[in-house]
């Protein structure tokens, strides 16, 4: 049986006192199940700062890859968080809503955080591996990938769109450049370097890129 939530925080502060928060990565079909009561329970034992793969708000997409959550389960559970006073940040997976349609799922993503407060938008690539589900289903012909331009095309989308005042960031592994800052203030920056991207950088280079990646 593993422990529960509180035994996490009294081993914590036992052996690490200047602990001041206790953060964790989550779904947000993790949140459902807790009452309200049981969120502030974990506030009060420490746990602030969850990292949430939200993905996407592209209802379709979410669909389509069997994610268990909607664009209103996303709302209604991290409005359920910031009444707990737990913080949050977003992991956005750029390309996930397939190519051709990466602009809609951008926009309907900033629609969705634009209604909430996380402290962090962070954006990763899909990156598929021939072992998944989705190749197979990519190879049945039931979906197709975007393109490595298309992706920071849909990128920069996001990053126009969103108009709360938050941390942007593509920094893990499976971005080929590296990005950050803090929105509003530095959108244009950020949009300037998405626009050279996608100006500059080759597709194929892009690709090789992802081809090689071997790990996320």
């Amino acid at each position: 049986m593993e422990p529960s939530p509180v035994c996490v925080t009294l081993y914590v502060e036992r052996y690490l006192p200047s602990c001041e928060s206790i953060g964790s990565f989550a779904r947000i079909t993790d949140i459902g199940p807790k009452s309200d009561e049981e969120l502030q329970r974990l506030k009060s034992a420490g746990f602030d700062g969850l990292t949430i793969g939200m993905e996407t708000a592209d209802e379709e997409a979410l669909q389509f890859m069997n994610k268990g959550y909607g664009k209103k389960d996303i709302l209604v559970q991290c409005g359920r968080l910031e009444q707990a006073g737990i913080s949050y940040q977003f992991f956005y997976l750029v390309g996930i809503s397939g190519k051709g349609r990466g602009a809609e799922g951008a926009k309907a993503t900033a629609e969705v955080c634009n209604q909430l407060h996380p402290k962090l938008v962070g954006a990763n690539m899909l990156t598929i591996y021939p072992d998944s589900e989705l190749y197979q289903e990519i190879r049945k012909g039931n979906w197709q990938r975007s393109g490595e331009k298309e992706k920071y095309m849909e990128m920069k989308t996001l990053v126009e769109h969103l108009a709360i005042e938050t941390e942007f960031a593509a920094m893990g592994a499976s971005n080929a450049v590296q990005l950050y800052g803090v929105l509003p203030r530095d959108k244009t920056k950020l949009l300037a370097v998405l626009d050279e991207i996608t100006g500059s950088v080759d597709e194929k280079e892009l690709e090789h890129y992802r081809k090689n990646l071997r790990h996320l």
